[in-house]
């Protein structure tokens, strides 16, 4: 299982997304999804955050939260930890990204967006606000065969 990180960066009811068309073999190739990457050498989930949303939008987070963990399994694909975040607050100023075209979605059009299905149960999350979680989403090919939440603080 490879670990991750994804963030969605919020402000004026908006999200920073990642319009994923650069990149030749892309498994997530015209999907829209939040920032991040995959743990590098000895790295924290914190630390991969900060350097990946570095990487790929210029911005250093200065005021961010952990929302859950979301385990990916496929019968396609190695299977994945994706330590879900998002953040209010940043410095810097938003550059090019080498994977895709960023851009401030209004939440309001984000399911309109092409995305994994299983990204839309993950949003929903958010939405509610729940403190934190624990999501699995099973894939056979691209679709979406099961899902499964814990909602900590909250029960099952």
């Amino acid at each position: 299982m490879k670990l991750t990180t994804l963030c969605y960066i919020e402000t004026d009811d908006k999200y920073l997304m990642l319009h994923r068309v650069k990149k030749k073999n892309d498994l997530n190739h015209d999907k829209w999804v939040g920032v991040g990457g995959k743990f590098e050498g000895e790295e924290t989930p914190e630390e991969c955050l900060l350097r990946e949303v570095w990487e790929e939008t210029g911005l250093t987070l200065t005021k961010y939260r952990f929302r859950g963990i979301v385990t990916f399994l496929s019968d396609e694909w190695e299977g994945e930890y994706m330590h879900l975040y998002t953040a209010t607050e940043y410095t810097g100023e938003l550059t090019d990204c080498n994977e895709g075209t960023l851009e401030w979605v209004p939440k309001s059009e984000i399911y309109k967006l092409p995305m994994w299905e299983g990204d839309k149960v993950f949003f929903d999350l958010l939405d509610e606000d729940v403190p934190f979680f624990s999501l699995k989403l099973r894939y056979e090919g691209d679709k979406l065969v099961e899902t499964d939440v814990c909602r900590y603080g909250m029960g099952k």
